[in-house]
């Protein structure tokens, strides 16, 4: 287990590594695990890009993210001209239905809402608008409304564990319960919490993933 200071110093690094993220000044601070980001930025794309980056830190358990987004004032932008602009950038993406989404902006905060048939498609359509200029934030409501109707075989979600090198399915245990999956147990890695969602996500049929699994400090 790394002490404080040690996953403190290997954060601050990760985040000083994204070439985005050179001039933005965050600060970090860790107990148990536990890492809280903090300061201001000039874009929403490097907040996220500083919590990206601390994510993928080995070590770290739980994320406290309290970065503001300030530009100048020559950068801000109306809500019409926010809200424009991400329609366009959703029209833009070909992986992305637009026709069933619906943009809200209020004080450069966007909100997404609408229904699609895959998980890939509702974080292509997130994406698409983290990089545009004058946001705040982004707010995904879009739900997934599978068009396939066969029930989910919970054989399939582990099958697909299986082949991905890039997490340990023996300790991940998958439960299926009509179109949710849960996954339970234990990773070591950040990182690989949110990998066994994105496979779990990319079951045909699939609805809802309720991600359970805690991480690991060892």
């Amino acid at each position: 287990m790394k002490d404080n200071s040690t996953l403190q110093a290997e954060v601050q690094n990760a985040i000083k590594w994204e070439p985005l993220l050179e001039a933005a000044e965050i600060g970090v601070t860790v107990k148990d695990g536990v890492v809280s980001l903090s300061g201001s930025v000039d874009s929403f794309a490097k907040k996220m890009e500083a919590e990206n980056a601390a994510k993928k830190v080995r070590g770290v358990v739980a994320l406290i993210e309290n970065i503001e987004v300030r530009f100048p004032n020559s950068w801000s932008r109306s809500n019409v001209e926010i809200a424009n602009e991400a329609v366009n950038a959703l029209k833009s993406n070909w992986s992305v239905p637009n026709d069933n989404i619906t943009v809200k902006v209020e004080d450069g905060w966007v909100t997404l809402e609408g229904k699609l048939p895959w998980n890939y498609q509702r974080e292509a359509a997130k994406s698409a608008i983290n990089y545009l200029s004058g946001i705040k934030g982004v707010t995904n409501l879009i739900k997934i409304k599978s068009e396939i109707t066969d029930e989910i075989e919970k054989k399939e979600v582990e099958d697909a564990f299986e082949r991905s090198w890039s997490v340990n399915n023996n300790d991940i245990k998958v439960s299926v319960l009509g179109t949710t999956v849960t996954l339970d147990g234990t990773v070591n890695s950040w990182y690989q919490k949110e990998e066994a969602g994105r496979i779990a996500w990319n079951t045909p049929g699939i609805m809802d993933v309720k991600n359970e699994l805690t991480i690991t400090m060892f």
